[in-house]
């Protein structure tokens, strides 16, 4: 009886393991890379967000627009967390908001100037004397598919990479 030993099996499940120990560097930047669409998705959407001035309202009157500096609070504060695993062993990431529209926006309640994450909550979302404007589930849907592909492009570069050593 003949008997064959193919070599290219071995290197080919050497390569596999590599990339078995990448995964988790892999994942975490195809997540990078969907994050960094999505808040650049997010900045164009602000940046699009109808301007108002501040003012005392009449009764039933809302804003239907965004003080300037609460835009550019917005836009200084958005970030993207640093990825990290969950309990199920699942990688993630956050996009949002941190630090304050400054003193101009300052009261007794917020003294260091409203909080970034309330201002967007509240033009997404609206509030009592807010028109809602979901600014940020509109970009989420605009850029979805980009994501997937551009995720979907990182994870097949990067196994490229792993499996040419």
């Amino acid at each position: 009886m003949a008997r064959m030993t193919i070599k290219a099996g071995d290197e080919y499940m050497t390569k596999l393991s590599y990339a078995g120990t990448g995964a988790s560097a892999i994942s975490k930047k195809a997540i990078f890379e969907g994050a960094r669409i999505v808040a650049d998705a997010i900045r164009e959407a602000i940046k699009n967000l109808p301007e108002d001035r501040f003012r005392l309202l009449q009764k039933g009157e809302k804003f239907s627009g965004v003080p300037k500096e609460h835009k550019q609070a917005l836009l200084d504060g958005l970030g993207i967390m640093r990825i990290s695993e969950d309990k199920n062993g699942d990688y993630m990431t956050r996009i949002g908001w941190e630090g304050y529209a400054g003193p101009k926006t300052a009261s007794k309640k917020y003294p260091k100037g409203l909080p970034t994450a309330l201002i967007a909550r509240s033009i997404n979302k609206g509030s009592i004397v807010r028109r809602k404007i979901p600014f940020v589930r509109k970009a989420l849907n605009e850029v979805k598919e980009t994501v997937i592909k551009a995720m979907d492009e990182v994870i097949n570069r990067e196994l490229e990479k792993l499996m040419k050593r």
